[in-house]
């Protein structure tokens, strides 16, 4: 398994610093945030595009994916959605980008059938230009689709390759499904793995891997056992709590718990 930290755990901080930090604490890629307060996003010039590719490649670090804020199954008309999709995919593309995240983003008047219809429909109308781009669109196991098997049902509505699942550990945490039950929902479509910790259901506060209640043994054994050599990106959600310690202080331990976490995973799978 390759390993990689978001962005998000390090709001604004300048590529460079960024890279530097990957670099530093033996990390292999880093998932970028698409987000006007960040320094990769819609509005980019091609020189700056352009000028991102070299830093990542003289860092000799990957771009894992972009995580866009496009939501597939929210309700309104295609043409907005499908034009930030339209969007996204270009930047990833001429980042080197082979993954999009999206967000399912249906209303509470909207679940179920209407949902998941409304979400494969966008998801296919952007599919060829993926493919097009060598780009693959990862709808993340978050809000009205949080569990894997909500997920996979969109998905596999859509019947493309060139979209996926990412699989956020704490959603699939909060929607009451075992490792292993999401694992075999989202194995033909899964793209990579988000992981974290927090203390409670009631309090998603970012913790430091293996302090908090999320089942990461549980999902890197399930995945080792089932001979998976993808991203494990670790998701710090330091935007959203100010209170949160810093996340470069913790990245070093963080790997080193993710990577002894692997290797127990492997031995127990004989």
């Amino acid at each position: 398994m390759k390993l990689a930290f978001s962005t998000l755990g390090v709001p604004g901080l300048p590529l460079p610093q960024v890279i530097a930090l990957a670099t530093a604490n033996g990390y292999h890629g880093v998932e970028l945030r698409a987000h006007p307060e960040e320094p990769v996003h819609l509005d980019m010039t091609k020189r700056r595009r352009a000028e991102v590719v070299r830093e990542f490649a003289d860092g000799g670090v990957e771009i894992v994916g972009l995580a866009g804020y496009a939501q597939v199954a929210a309700p309104g008309t295609d043409g907005p959605v499908l034009d930030e999709l339209r969007r996204l995919l270009e930047l990833a593309g001429e980042l080197g980008a082979p993954f999009v995240r999206v967000f399912p983003g249906a209303g509470p008047e909207q679940r179920g059938e209407e949902a998941d219809a409304t979400a494969a429909r966008r998801l296919a109308a952007a599919a060829e230009q993926a493919a097009t781009l060598g780009v693959r669109i990862l709808l993340e196991t978050h809000d009205s689709h949080r569990a894997g098997v909500a997920a996979a049902r969109v998905v596999a509505r859509v019947g493309r390759p060139e979209v996926g699942v990412l699989w956020d550990v704490l959603h699939t945490w909060l929607a009451g499904e075992a490792p292993t039950v999401t694992h075999a929902a989202l194995a033909p479509h899964l793209g990579y793995v988000q992981v974290k910790d927090v203390a409670s259901a009631a309090d998603t506060t970012p913790l430091a891997l293996g302090a908090g209640v999320l089942p990461l043994a549980g999902c890197l054994d399930t995945l080792s056992r089932a001979g998976w050599d993808g991203w494990l990106c670790w998701e710090y959600e330091k935007r959203w709590y100010e209170e949160a310690a810093p996340l470069p202080g913790l990245l070093g331990e963080g790997r080193t718990y993710l990577e002894e976490l692997s290797e127990e995973s492997l031995d127990a799978a004989g």
